[in-house]
């Protein structure tokens, strides 16, 4: 029999991460890692490892750093020394990791083993020092019996390590987190880990667990005080964190609360820390400490298809106007730049957006908007100013509803002629959203429904317009390398005196990436005896991607979309217009990159051919 120990208060580590790091290029490399080295001594290294498994080769190459950096010298020969002996600390690990217990790691430098190097060792000069490392990683083990004692007694151990699994170090390590997480999910915040302990034995290749957790009691949360705030008000920190004394504790509480505070944009780190023992009256006292960012900030971005031309954006804002993390951005957008070459056809835009979080409390937010447009597309030609205001509510994690006015004022050339219109709407909309990700989800659904009650002033015209959608996501496979997404949308137009009455940039369209890709932005629409396009009173559009993932940076996506816009409230399905295609995906830390090819299934006489779109992020 022989003891494996375990760290019991963290994981073992065995590899490094930079501080920002993308496309294989490092960003913002620390002075440390770009300091000259001392007394530079360059090496060789063999690093044997004869088991034929893929997976222990890479793990065991990932973590050794005298393999991640062989093309770099070390600093003397005693630093060689070190190096090598904490390498194979580190290489013990990730055999644990793997579930080799019997593994055994012999490292020679010059041809001597390290244990028996003297205390400062002299290589010769001139050539690489030949090092040595072979790994013998024995047999893989599972997981025999798992005991739960101290406060743990009670629960499950298979619901925590399952006998006749592999027994990797790091499910173990996982395992004694989850039982105090569990623990402190009761609202005891001071739960423990007390033992975590493995016993392997070699004679069965298995090996034996205990976990043992100590709860403390059950205790609400008490005073908040926050630090590190500069210009931010710290008792505005504290009410939008939601972690209100009195309430009960809940590990879950505290990440919905980091979370709350990081999306804000005005701190650059924020950690959540509970005290070590609980106050005289029984709470258990919370600190929040931040460091403030930069406030300000502007960025550019762009975009492309073959059917809409390019598209440029830049903005300008700042995070924490007065003090209460209020939001200030001006921005401004180009588009179809090249899809004709008159400056004057181009589509513009302007905005000033305002946003005021914990406006009415910490679940509202307040937004207000101007904007100015004009816009060219083939189905009118339009000069829009808009100004707008409302109230963002969060009801729960996944449910808000939000609810404003809006006065827009707008002069369109369609196929109706030239017309003014300015129009008055209170919009209203809810959402729920369960997706994993916002930016690559792999499970959850989002769902919305909005309204917009509308009265044309002008023209003393009421109509509504009424949009819903929902979007789904199912991940298969390991690490959900596939995931079949599906998306369905819908909208009726009601009121009016005739199309006309109403501003043709509030009629339905359908084309481009957003909707059905393979056609132009706007090009699906009923028509009139010229081909004109006029708009239309509803739409239904649908949309089936199956999302594979070929390596864990690049996928492919082939996709389907079809919709349909009728000029009657209700759609009548007569006029289907469907595109097809296939995507490729580089996944990044702020989202895939995306690159889709469609065609038009059933294009329209002298219409798109086909389209090429890129952007960020998903479709949808």
């Amino acid at each position: 029999m022989a003891v494996a120990a375990l760290a019991a208060y963290g994981p073992l580590s065995t590899t490094d991460a930079y501080a920002f790091k993308i496309f294989g290029m490092r960003f913002f490399e620390s002075d440390a890692e770009a300091t000259d080295v001392v007394d530079p001594v360059s090496y060789s290294l063999t690093l044997n490892e004869g088991s034929g498994d893929a997976d222990l080769k890479q793990a065991l190459e990932s973590s050794s750093r005298l393999f991640q950096d062989k093309e770099k010298p070390v600093s003397g020969d005693l630093g060689l020394a070190i190096k090598a002996r904490d390498d194979r600390d580190r290489l013990l690990a990730a055999l644990y990791e793997q579930a080799r217990y019997g593994g055994v790691v012999n490292v020679t430098i010059n041809g001597q083993d390290i244990d028996t190097l003297p205390p400062d060792p002299v290589f010769p000069d001139g050539a690489p020092v030949p090092v040595e490392v072979t790994v013998t990683p024995g047999p893989v083990f599972t997981l025999g019996d798992v005991v739960l004692k101290g406060d743990a007694i009670g629960r499950k151990p298979d619901e925590y390590l399952k006998p006749g699994a592999r027994a990797d170090s790091t499910l173990i390590i996982k395992a004694g987190e989850k039982v105090v997480d569990d623990l402190k999910e009761e609202g005891r915040p001071l739960a423990k880990l007390t033992e975590r302990s493995v016993v392997a034995d070699h004679a069965t290749n298995t090996v034996d667990v205990t976990i043992a957790a100590e709860g403390g009691p059950v205790a609400p949360v008490g005073a908040v005080t926050v630090t590190g705030t500069k210009t931010v008000d710290p008792t505005f920190v504290a009410d939008y964190s939601r972690l209100n004394g009195g309430k009960p504790y809940s590990p879950e509480a505290l990440r919905k609360a980091s979370d709350r505070l990081r999306q804000l944009g005005v701190f650059s780190s924020i950690t959540i820390k509970q005290a070590n023992e609980l106050a005289p009256d029984g709470t258990i006292p919370m600190s929040i400490e931040v460091s403030e960012g930069k406030h300000r900030y502007f960025g550019a971005g762009a975009q492309y298809s073959t059917t809409d031309g390019f598209g440029i954006q830049g903005y300008w804002g700042h995070r924490n106007l007065f003090g209460r993390a209020e939001s200030l951005r001006l921005e401004g957008s180009v588009s179809r730049i090249g899809e004709t070459t008159d400056v004057g056809n181009l589509d513009y835009s302007a905005g000033l957006l305002f946003a005021k979080p914990g406006a009415f409390g910490p679940t509202t937010t307040f937004n207000a908007s101007l904007k100015a447009q004009l816009l060219d597309p083939d189905a009118y030609k339009a000069t829009i100013f808009t100004g707008a205001a409302g109230v963002t509510v969060e009801l729960s994690d996944t449910d808000t509803i939000s609810a404003g006015g809006e006065l827009a004022w707008a002069d369109v050339e369609d196929a109706f002629g030239t017309n003014e219109y300015l129009t008055a709407t209170i919009p209203i909309e809810y959402v729920r959203d369960t997706r994993d990700n916002k930016l690559n989800p792999t499970e959850g659904y989002r769902a919305s429904i909005n309204a917009k009650p509308s009265y044309e002033i002008d023209g003393a015209t009421f109509f509504s317009s009424f949009e819903g959608s929902a979007s789904a996501y199912l991940g298969f496979g390991e690490e959900n390398r596939f995931v079949l997404a599906g998306r369905l949308g819908a909208g009726v137009l009601a009121g009016g005196d005739g199309l006309a009455s109403i501003p043709a940039n509030r009629r339905f369209y359908l084309g481009g990436g957003g909707t059905v890709r393979g056609y132009s932005y706007q090009e699906i629409s009923p028509r009139n005896g010229d081909d004109e396009i006029l708009g239309g009173r509803s739409y239904v559009n649908a949309t089936l991607e199956a999302r594979i993932g070929i390596t864990d940076k690049i996928g492919l996506v082939p996709f389907i979309d079809a919709g349909t816009v009728s000029a009657k409230t209700a759609p009548d399905f007569s006029d289907i217009r469907a595109g097809a295609g296939i995507g490729l995906r580089y996944n990044t830390p702020f989202g895939p990159i995306r690159l889709d090819v469609a065609v038009p299934l059933n294009a329209y006489p002298g219409g798109t051919k086909y389209g090429i779109y890129a952007g960020i992020g998903q479709s949808f």
